[in-house]
């Protein structure tokens, strides 16, 4: 070994000396920094992909009001026609199809002030609705005409997709609320504004339908 190459190493190993002090605490900054930020990065990816039923869920619930609405404006214009019809019960159905189809929320909006008023303005055309229907089986020449007596037909099945649709959401929503909750997934979730979900509840105008008072058609 000539004197250039002991040389060489000598200063290498006097550099790795005095630097190690350094060299290494860095090092170890560094891969601390990776790994929270692939965690960061995984987190915020599982809270994604857990919100994605949710918005799926929700638009089946939408989808499902939306065509009773649409129903409900069809018998509106049948009822409508009928002579002397009550025209209070009419007008009642018809405000409230109006309020409920004005609440539009995005998947991102479901707060629990949000869903109190889309569940209010649900409840009150439920309502309106069913007195609806007990109305007229006082009017035999209206329950006559194929375009009720086919409204009557699918009036139950109506209400019971809503119903699965609510259940179906409120389970899609559950998972992902744990996480949003979960100590250290909150972290990320607080940081990126994940909100938790507000889940759907029994709501006051659920009791207004009642299938034992409503003559559907079926005997």
């Amino acid at each position: 070994m000539d004197i250039n190459q002991k040389l060489t190493e000598e200063n290498n190993q006097n550099f790795l000396q005095k630097n190690l002090k350094w060299i290494l605490p860095v090092g170890i900054i560094f891969g601390l920094v990776f790994i929270i930020v692939s965690w960061f990065g995984s987190t915020y990816n599982s809270l994604v992909i857990a919100e994605e039923p949710i918005a799926k869920a929700w638009g089946n619930v939408e989808t499902e009001y939306q065509s009773r609405a649409d129903k409900v404006q069809v018998i509106s214009k049948i009822v409508k026609n009928a002579a002397n019809f009550e025209r209070q019960t009419l007008t009642d159905v018809i405000e409230a199809r109006s309020k409920a189809s004005s609440i539009n929320l995005d998947v991102n909006d479901l707060t629990p002030e949000n869903m109190a008023k889309f569940e209010a303005a649900q409840s009150q055309l439920t309502g309106a609705l069913s007195r609806l229907m007990v109305t007229v089986e006082r009017y035999p020449e209206l329950k006559a005409t194929d375009a009720f007596r086919d409204f009557q037909a699918q009036y139950e099945g109506i209400e019971n997709r809503i119903a699965k649709a609510r259940r179906d959401f409120n389970t899609a929503i559950e998972p992902y609320n744990v996480k949003v909750k979960r100590f250290p997934t909150n972290i990320v979730a607080n940081y990126f504004d994940f909100e938790e979900k507000t889940y759907f509840e029994s709501n006051e105008g659920a009791e207004n339908v009642n299938s034992d008072e409503i003559d559907l058609g079926f005997d």
